[in-house]
Formats: structure tokens, C-alpha cells, sequence
């Protein structure tokens, strides 16, 4: 009996237009009337889930940033895995050296130093969730993050490494030349510490090796004494691996990759045919 269901937000739960469906809301409430715990696992900060749930009228826990972050229904921060500063210099180095735009997630928001570089970076994102989606859709989308003060832009992220109350949780790094991003990403996963994942074509999802999606779920879970064999993952890419992996039932998305795919029990309909609330229903 699944008696906890763990859904991915981009390319999952959300469609093309970036909302959750009617279809998807139903299965959702109708999977938290019957007591079964609802959460979303995404590699958004918290305030651009809650940006997306509270305009469905959804109310669940978040474990957001890839996991380096668990907030409660009610928002409540339940527990963090930020980057230890020595971490995020080395992954700044690396990153710098070659060449690699990124951006910083942080318990005080999501930061850029380039918008632009910013916009394209999520336009990967959702083009990956989405292929078949219109262009303007998907660059209106990408522009909303920084109109309604999801991402803040600096000149540099150096005060924010320097100050104490700063913690990183998470770098997501982009690239458009595929041998730059391939090198990064080597050199990335050479660091002891680091869990190395990706949310997009030509992105890198740099992280604590704490904060991933299956290791905040597995702990999710145990916490309310639910057993790891009695959850369900729901999710599209690669940084969705570490659910797959954990879950007691591992879904996949019918747009994710096949390489995705083969790594799960059960492969749902598409985002944009509401593939969520097809998983949830079945379990049900």
C-alpha cells in the first residue's frame, strides 16, 4: 500500500504552461483525503513552488532545492543541507575556470549576476520538460521568475560566500557549448561532497551530496514511520534518480527520456496529459 507520493514539479506535476492541471489537483486532494501524504520534491526554491501550489490552492510539504531544503505544509523550515563554504569556493572555482554562468539558490532567495544568462538558463529547464511547447511560452515563463522577485540579480555573489548568514544550497550552472558543460561537469563530480545532477539539457545541479530529492524523501518518509517500499516517486530527469532509487514504486513521466524511463517500475502519460494524477489514481 503506497502511503506517501513524492511528485517532481517541471516536466511533472506542471504542464507546458506551467500549472497544474484540474486532473492533477483532484488525484492530489483525493489522495489526502484518503490520509496518503502528498509532497513535492523539486529542484525550485521554495518560494517558486509555493509561487506555482498556492495558485492551484494545493497545500503539501516541499522538499525543494534538490532536497537541500524541507519545509512543511504550513512552510515551517524542518531541515536544510547547504554547501559547506569550502564546497561552494571550490565549485565557484571550477565553474569560473570554465567559463560556466551559474546562479546560487540560498536560505535568503535565488541570486544571479547575469540576467539574461539567468533567463536562458531556465528556458533549458523548461525546454527539456516541455519540447513540444511554443517558444513564447516558454521565454514568458522563464521572464516571469524575475517579474514577480523569484531571482534577485547582484554584481557579484562574493558578500553573499563571505557572510555567515548566507547558506548556499544549491549552484545551478549552464552552458550552451556542450565540451564546456561536459568538462565542468567532470571536474565537478571529481569533488568529495558534491552530488552532481541535471534538470536540462545544457544544465548542471550542484548540491551537498545530503541534499538530493531520495535522501530528504527516505528521511521524509521515516520520520512519519512510513517504509520506503510504501512510497511512490513521480518524476522526468536525472535529478530525479535518487527517488527512483529509494521508492518503493519509481514512475516515470511519459516525456521523460528513455534512459529515464528505464530506470523506473512504471511509465505515467505525459505532463500535458496529466501523468501525475494517472499515477496517483492507480495507487489509490
Amino acid at each position: 500500500m503506497i502511503k506517501c507520493i513524492a511528485s517532481d514539479m517541471d516536466g511533472t506535476l506542471l504542464n507546458a504552461y506551467q500549472k497544474i492541471t484540474d486532473e492533477n489537483k483532484a488525484a492530489i486532494l483525493k489522495a489526502q483525503e484518503q490520509g496518503v501524504e502528498f509532497v513535492v520534491a523539486t529542484g525550485r526554491s521554495y518560494a517558486e513552488a509555493q509561487f506555482v501550489l498556492k495558485e492551484a490552492e494545493i497545500e503539501c510539504p516541499v522538499i525543494c532545492v534538490n532536497g537541500a531544503e524541507v519545509r512543511s505544509k504550513e512552510g515551517e523550515l524542518i531541515s536544510s543541507n547547504p554547501l559547506s563554504k569550502d564546497l561552494v569556493r571550490e565549485v565557484a572555482h571550477i565553474l569560473r575556470d570554465q567559463g560556466i554562468y551559474f546562479e546560487i539558490y540560498t536560505n535568503q532567495g535565488t541570486y544571479t549576476d547575469n540576467e539574461d544568462k539567468g533567463i536562458s538558463a531556465i528556458i533549458d529547464i523548461f525546454t527539456s520538460a516541455n519540447p513540444e511547447a511554443p517558444m513564447e511560452l516558454i521565454v514568458s515563463g522563464a521572464k516571469e521568475r524575475f517579474e514577480k522577485g523569484l531571482v534577485h540579480v547582484v554584481d557579484s555573489y562574493d558578500h553573499v560566500f563571505e557572510k555567515d548568514d548566507y547558506q548556499i544550497y544549491k549552484f545551478l550552472a549552464f552552458s550552451m557549448n556542450e565540451k564546456e558543460q561536459a568538462s565542468g561537469k567532470e571536474a565537478l563530480k571529481k569533488v568529495e561532497g558534491l552530488a552532481v545532477s541535471s534538470s536540462g539539457y545544457m544544465n548542471i545541479e550542484i548540491t551537498s551530496e545530503q541534499a538530493q530529492k531520495g535522501v530528504a524523501l527516505e528521511a521524509f518518509a521515516s520520520a512519519r514511520g512510513i517504509e520506503m517500499s510504501e512510497t511512490m516517486a513521480i518524476g522526468d530527469n536525472e535529478n530525479d534518480l535518487s527517488m527512483f532509487a529509494r521508492a518503493g514504486r519509481a514512475v516515470a513521466m511519459g516525456n521523460a527520456s528513455f534512459e529515464i524511463q528505464m530506470e523506473c517500475d512504471v511509465v505515467t502519460a505525459t505532463n500535458d496529459e496529466s501523468g501525475v494524477a494517472q499515477a496517483i489514481l492507480e495507487v489509490l
